[in-house]
């Protein structure tokens, strides 16, 4: 039996296919996507979901530079809310100075992964974060 190598940090974040992406819940009734399980939608309390990619391009909507965090997470980082054509994603903005002079509103990023540690098997645990465009 053979380990993989990466895996994935959060369900949502697919690796297998050599192009790393976001998957969503997508309300059948109205469109609305989640990146949780639901059983139910909240914009229309519809219970019927299907999965879908979504875009890997974005632009940031709305980001702070968080400058306190739990012992052993490095600060200061970007946290920011991508819309990916219509998606709100939640995540940090990496390759970038964390200062207001080099992330913007309206700066369009892409998605990327990012190691978040390898244990001692040799398994690495991949997470996603946006990268400047």
């Amino acid at each position: 039996m053979s380990t993989a190598t990466q895996i994935a940090f959060v369900d949502y974040l697919v690796l297998d296919d050599g192009d790393p992406h976001l998957v969503a819940s997508e309300c059948t009734i109205c469109g609305a996507r989640y990146f949780d399980r639901r059983n139910a939608c909240a914009a229309c309390s519809g219970a019927d979901f299907r999965t879908v990619r979504t875009a890997t391009d974005g632009v940031v909507r709305s980001f702070t530079i968080v400058a306190f965090a739990a012992p052993g997470v490095e600060v200061p980082f970007v946290a920011a809310i991508v819309d990916c054509d219509g998606t709100s994603v939640r995540g940090n903005v990496v390759n970038c100075p964390p200062d207001p002079s080099h992330v913007t509103l309206g700066m369009p990023v892409r998605l990327t992964t990012v190691s978040m540690g390898v244990d001692h098997g040799g398994v690495e645990a991949v997470n996603y974060a946006f990268e400047p465009r």
